[in-house]
């Protein structure tokens, strides 16, 4: 899955912050690499359990996100066989 998001980054004393603001997520490091990675780590860590949940359409549908569903293969063709 592809989102579209920002990440804010902020520095508070020793820390660097890392935000999605559309989605409410936030993680610190000491460096804005490490702020990045870790934020990075909630969001794998928060959708897979929203996912196992079941919420996790729902949440990203409050969030604002619109959910589409494409298929991963796409038809190319089709054959009508006669016996």
């Amino acid at each position: 899955m592809k989102l579209q998001s920002t990440i804010e980054l902020w520095q508070k004393g020793e820390w660097c912050i890392a935000k999605i603001p559309e989605l409410d997520f936030i993680a610190q490091g000491r460096t804005i690499e490490e702020a990045k990675a870790n934020l990075d780590e909630v969001v794998k860590i928060q959708f897979a359990e929203m996912k196992e949940m079941g919420t996790l359409d729902d949440y990203l549908s409050e969030c604002g996100y619109v959910i589409n569903a494409v298929p991963e293969n796409e038809m190319i063709g089709f054959e009508k066989k006669l016996n």
